[in-house]
Formats: structure tokens, sequence, C-alpha cells
């Protein structure tokens, strides 16, 4: 079944690896195997002399999430190792999410040879084109052949450099003959230490012209969601429209950025003597229905600014005309007159002052009150998990005059799965202070991320968890109102709200994390501004049966006052 040119396993895993690390590739996670031991002893060797950093987790859907957060947190590929079999199909959801996000991941599944497919051999499954669409490139690889051509290719797919397409995850299946373990007299090579290879330019507020006298007035916001980067808060000061940003837009700061925009939108609505005439949007909106209705308005003109290829978008299927040049945005834009800024800025305001108002007359923490305690204090980087935790800092997280944080959230699908540890994979890959605000059903999710082996690297991770015991965000949908209809009986609480009563002081002790529990905001406050070293958890005792009626008494505060304020003006 070999050829005498064929490669041995380990001689085309070092093959395999050389090629990756000539890529870029500086961070893989591996997971424990026997079929990919080839890639596992050729990684060692590699790390040995400096040339890669790797970590090691258990479960493959943390290893291939830990991936995801190294190539966030470093904006390089980052690559996951798995054995054969179902372990290959525990990165499904690290993938989809790459692949929506367009990040780089490369993922390296290794596989039996071709004389073992099809007969019933032990953890063999057909793993080519497992992921279909959700990745840019995949191939496979046979044993004994030279795979340098294979894993150059899909670096340039992962990276968006082979086509026109946005990066994203790709799947080198690598199949491996026996031996698979190193040759008689290989050892590793005399240890050269570890480089550190950190990423972090940090958050930075970007500069760009004054708009021009010569354009036109328009009744214009800009709105930043997901991804859009500082250039969406340039854009809105140069041209003096009102900023509505997302928290992981890395947008929201500024003179011009509006708190709790959401709230003023109807404010400004086609009825209103001042309505929004036209949006400029940057990045992907994900977090409120709200927003969704504005840019499904048939009185709003909007445009999208898209210079390059984005995963999560296809031609046609959105409202929004691409812009792919500023310039072209500035003339759909037009600048703002000085009554159309002063207004939302005085109605942000008069929200941002009614919302503390109704928080502060709370006697214990709730979850927008830890939302914007975590957005005030958070340093370095910052992890929004997804459900109410992101919304909650969306609604009242003050926006500051310059960015403090980077911030992270997996917003390609928006799952709640693999938080930890891609939260992890940030904090490693950038080496600074890295705080995460997550539900307590997404921390019981992806509790096992917090499993690291002995001698693996830790990271100084804070994870402010919101237990209120059981998923909150639920109540503030449509199923909060059937809940309260009591046609169900306890069906919505019991599907929807799953409660629990986990023990995490118990969890954190398991896995050697360190724990405190707080019930105001105040002792929340302290507890992030003290210095960290290694991983704590915060957690944050809240009642959610209350929640809909707090945020019903939060609208009914906001829209009172902002209506005061456009009346007077």
């Amino acid at each position: 079944m070999t050829s005498q040119d064929s490669l041995t396993s380990i001689g085309a895993a070092r093959v395999a690896v050389s090629a990756l690390l000539d890529g870029g590739v500086r961070h893989v996670v591996v997971a424990p195997g026997s079929r990919s031991a080839p890639m596992a002893y050729a990684l060692a060797e590699a790390e040995a002399t400096g040339r890669v950093i790797l970590h090691v987790r258990i479960d493959e859907r943390d290893a291939a999430f830990t991936a995801l957060g190294l190539a966030l947190a470093t904006e390089a590929p980052a690559a996951v190792v798995t054995t054969s079999g179902t372990a290959v199909g525990n990165l499904l959801p690290a993938v989809m999410e790459a692949n929506h996000a367009a990040v780089p991941l490369i993922v390296v599944s290794a596989d039996r040879p071709e004389e073992l497919r099809g007969t019933g051999a032990n953890q063999t499954t057909l793993q080519l084109d497992l992921f279909g669409d959700h990745v840019r490139f995949a191939v496979d690889v046979a044993a004994g052949d030279n795979p340098q051509k294979a894993v150059a290719t899909a670096l340039y797919a992962a990276t968006g450099a082979l086509e026109d397409t946005p990066p994203g995850p790709v799947q080198l299946n690598l199949a491996f003959r026996d031996p698979l373990v190193p040759e008689s007299g290989d050892a590793l090579p005399p240890a050269a230490g570890h480089a550190l290879f950190h990423y972090d330019a940090g958050p930075q507020a970007l500069d760009l012209p004054p708009a021009s006298q010569d354009l036109p007035l328009r009744n214009t916001v800009v709105l930043a969601g997901h991804d859009a980067g500082p250039v969406a808060e340039a854009f809105a000061r140069a041209h003096g429209l009102p900023l509505l940003a997302e928290p992981s837009s890395n947008a929201r700061f500024g003179p011009n950025a509006v708190g709790p925009y959401r709230l003023l939108l109807e404010h400004f609505g086609p009825e209103s003597p001042t309505p929004i005439e036209r949006v400029v949007l940057f990045g992907r909106p994900t977090l409120s229905r709200p927003v969704s209705a504005l840019l499904a308005r048939e009185s709003v003109e909007s445009v999208i600014y898209q210079p390059v290829p984005v995963a999560w978008y296809e031609e046609g299927r959105r409202r929004e005309t691409p812009v792919e040049t500023l310039p072209g945005l500035a003339e759909f834009a037009g600048r703002g007159s000085d009554d159309w800024l002063d207004s939302w800025l005085l109605a942000g305001a008069a929200a941002q002052h009614a919302l503390d108002s109704i928080l502060n007359g709370e006697p214990t923490a709730t979850g927008p009150s830890v939302g914007a305690t975590v957005w005030a204090h958070a340093r370095g980087k910052l992890v929004l998990g997804s459900s109410n935790g992101i919304r909650d800092v969306d609604l009242a997280g003050q926006p500051q005059s310059d960015p403090v944080a980077t911030v992270y959230a997996n917003r390609g699908l928006a799952g709640i799965d693999g938080t930890l540890a891609t939260a992890t994979g940030i904090a490693l890959g950038s080496g600074r202070e890295t705080t995460v605000l997550l539900g307590d059903v997404t921390f019981l999710h992806d509790v096992g991320g917090l499993l690291l082996g002995q001698g693996e690297p830790t990271p100084d991770l804070r994870l402010v968890v919101l237990n209120d015991a059981g998923g909150a965000i639920f109540g503030l949908l449509e199923h909060g109102a059937v809940e309260d209809s009591g046609a169900y009986g306890t069906a919505v609480e019991r599907l929807f709200g799953t409660p629990h009563s986990v023990d995490i002081a118990a969890l954190a002790a398991a896995y050697g994390v360190g724990h405190s529990a707080v019930s105001t905001t105040a002792e929340l406050a302290d507890a992030l501004k003290a210095p960290l070293k290694g991983r704590t958890i915060v957690e944050v005792r809240v009642d959610r049966a209350g929640l809909r009626g707090l945020h019903a008494r939060i609208k009914e505060a906001i829209n009172s006052a902002v209506g005061k304020v456009l009346t007077a003006g």
C-alpha cells in the first residue's frame, strides 16, 4: 500500500507543521488522540525550538473555540488538531462561528488511510467536507503524500488571499498510516525557550477630515454593528452625525455616541417632527428589534460600508446598498446640522439619566446595572457573552470619551456555546487582562472550558457570571407574555427558563478557579478594580422574576424624559 517515495507519517506531519508555521500560525490547540499522534509529536518538536505555542485541551469543542479566541486576539490564523471520528464533529460549532465571523481557523483533522475507509475500522467516518459550506477550503491529503502544497493553499484560503472571499475556516484532512510514532533515534531538539506570540494594538480612535461644507444637511444616523471598528466613530464625528453603536462594534465611544439609543428610535420615527431619513451602517447589527425595525422602515434610505467582502452578507439579501469607499458614504450621508446632533445628544443624556435613576433605585444588582458596571470598569480585553449580557451593556453601558477596552463577542452566529474557551484563547493570545460578562446558562454550557491541564498556560481571566438561576432572556421576549397569561402553566419556565440550582462556587473550587460572590454594583465595582492574576469568578446573584417589570419601568422613564426634552427643544 506504500511506495518507496511516500513520506512516513511523522515525516508528513513535520512537513505539515513547518508549512503551517511558515504561513503565520503561531498558536496550535491540540486535543489528544492516537491517529493525530504524528502531528502532536511534530508540534512538540516545533514548540521545543520556540516556533509555536501549544495548548492542550481534552474537549475538542473547547479546543476549537480556544483556537478561535487565539485567532481573534492575535489577528493571525490559529490551528486546532484532532484525531479522527467524532472528535472532528465536535469542531462544528466553532467552525460555524468562524465562518460567519470571518476568523482564520485552521482545522487539522487526522484520518485513517484509504485502505481502512469503508471497512468499519475504529473511529473511521466520512470526514472530508464534513463542514460543508462553512469552510473556505477543504482538502484530503492521502497517507504518504506531501502535504506542503495543500497546507499553503489552505492558509491562503483562510486569510482571504486565495479568492475574492473573506477570511474564514479551512479543513486539512490528513491521513496517517501506521506507524504513528517517531522513528527510533528521534528525540525532542534542545529547548530554545518559548517565544511569546502576542499581538495587541489596543483600542484606538481614528481621525477623518471634517465633512465638506458643500455636503447637504441630512437627518442621517451612523449605526455601528458588530465589528464595525473605530472608523464608524470617526465618520460620525467628522460628519456631525449621531452614533448608535453596539458594544462589540468597538466604536461605542466619542462625543457623538448615544447610550440607550435603541429606546430613542421611536422618538425619531416617521411621525416625529424630525424623523431619521438615512442610515449609514458599519458592521453587522445583531442585538435589538428596534434596530431591525429602523432598517426595515420604508421611509429610511440606508447603505452599508463594505470595502471588502464580509462573511455574513450575500448580495441582494439586505435592503442596504453596499458602498465601498468613504467618499461614497459621505456623499450619501451628507452632514448633520447642529440641531440634529444636539437633539440626539440631549435625548441620549436625558435617557441615560432616567435609566440610571431607575437602576440606582434598585436595592440589589440587576442585569442592566451589572452591564453598566462591567462596561465602566473593564480594561484590556472585554468579552461579552450572548443572550442578555451583551444586551444589558447595549442598553446601560454609557459611552466613554475614548476607547478603554477591546471588545469581543461571538456574534457570527450569536451562540452561547464555547464562550469560556473563546475568552481563554483571547486572554492567552493577547497576554492582557481579560474580563468576561456572561449569564449563568452560558457559563454552565461551557463550564468544561475551565479545565486546564497541569502545566498549561493560565490566562489572567475574570469571569463575571450573572446568576439568576436560569435563562432570563426569553422572559423579555414574547414568551414572557405567554408565561404571564398562565395559559401554559409552568411550561415556559421549564422549557425556556431552564431553572437550576448549581453551586457555582463548588464548580470553581473543582476547577481550581478563584470565586467571590457579590450582590450590589458597588461590590462588583470593587471586584473589577482588584488586581487580577490567574483566573477568578465573580458571581453576581440576582432575581430574574422582576426583570420584565424592570425593563418596562426603564422604557416608561426614558420615554417620559425624552419626550419632555424633545418637546422643549
